[in-house]
């Protein structure tokens, strides 16, 4: 048996577990799903507002999510609604108390049925700035003061946190590597050269220097998880490729696309061009934060079982392989099939 082979044997009794909870909730995973709704509200006058509602779209389909708005607040003029390739943009003009929304709630009805999240941002005309995050398991928000620059740093971080532990289909790439990669001094060049790369894509993307259309970019993700489920199951043989014996090449390269796919997670929101910096920085760090969450976790169940002399049959052992292969080929097809359809 090969080094290669000795590798995958030791690495895979710690992350079939991984590979199998990723078969149980892949297939009902979409990429970026967990990409935020967006609610902006600026005051453009006392007691009078601009409100920006945007909800994801995925597949054609939009996230089942409303925005409810307290009883009290009235509209000024007919709503707006544009769609958008990735998103439905509701734009709505308001009139609220003279307090304006202060101490008030609104509610995000639908969002407990979701894993994703509501990024809320108030702006007043006096300068002062909220930045909140809604989550599914408390769907709405009391409007409360104005916010520190590090309140918004940390809803940011959550968010970056939160949408690499959601998005199956790049951890799913991540345990594709953890699959081949050999030694550690390999795994730490490979996981480098992933980061760096997703980090250079997410920034030029986040900051409008370049953009990829969702549709074929979830395709092509999705294809890179595929190539490299033949690639581990040729490391499990004791075979050889470029794939194997340089990992961290092919990390790279995949990984300028998924930091397109991360920058989705972030500039779906629709951020204000003074926030990017600081929203950048912050969803990156928490993108890093969560990825390498899971790999040291997957390494340490590979350490625990190697000390308690666990042995795992052969088919468990070729599981996580074939986990990867198989959603790989599942979200190409899937993917291909959108893509085509909104091609029509």
């Amino acid at each position: 048996m090969t080094r290669c082979c000795s590798t995958h044997a030791r690495i895979s009794t710690g992350v079939a577990l991984a590979g199998l909870a990723l078969l149980l909730t892949g297939t009902a995973a979409q990429a970026h799903e967990t990409r935020p709704a967006y609610l902006e509200v600026k005051e453009t006058a006392p007691g009078q507002f601009s409100v920006l509602w945007r909800t994801p779209v995925l597949a054609g389909m939009r996230l089942p999510v409303v925005l409810k708005l307290p009883d009290d607040v009235r509209n000024l003029k007919e709503p707006v609604v544009q769609e958008l390739a990735d998103s439905l943009v509701e734009r709505r003009w308001v009139a609220t108390g003279p307090n304006g929304f202060a101490g008030k709630r609104l509610e995000f009805p639908g969002l407990q049925l979701t894993i994703t999240d509501v990024l809320v941002r108030f702006e007043m005309r006096d300068g002062a700035k909220t930045t909140a995050i809604v989550r599914p398991s408390q769907p709405w928000m009391e409007v409360a003061a104005t916010q520190t620059w590090w309140g918004v740093a940390g809803a940011y971080l959550v968010q970056g946190l939160r949408h690499i532990l959601f998005g199956v289909d790049h951890l799913l790439f991540v345990l594709g590597l953890l699959l081949i990669v050999k030694g550690r001094m390999m795994l730490l060049k490979t996981i480098t050269a992933f980061t760096l790369a997703h980090s250079i894509t997410l920034g030029i993307a986040t900051l409008g220097y370049a953009s990829l259309p969702l549709p074929p970019l979830n395709a092509a993700i999705a294809l890179s998880i595929l190539f490299l489920g033949p690639e581990i199951v040729r490391c499990w043989r004791g075979e050889t490729s470029l794939t194997i014996r340089y990992p961290w090449v092919v990390a790279f390269l995949f990984g300028l696309l998924h930091g397109f796919g991360f920058a989705s997670g972030l500039s779906t929101a629709g951020m204000p061009s003074a926030e990017i910096p600081l929203a950048l920085l912050f969803f990156n760090v928490g993108v890093e934060l969560g990825q390498l969450c899971f790999v040291f976790t997957a390494l340490a169940l590979a350490r625990s079982f190697k000390i308690l002399e666990v042995r795992w049959p052969r088919w468990a052992q070729a599981l996580p392989a074939y986990t990867v292969g198989s959603l790989g080929a599942y979200w190409t097809i899937q993917r291909t099939l959108a893509l085509l359809g909104a091609l029509r």
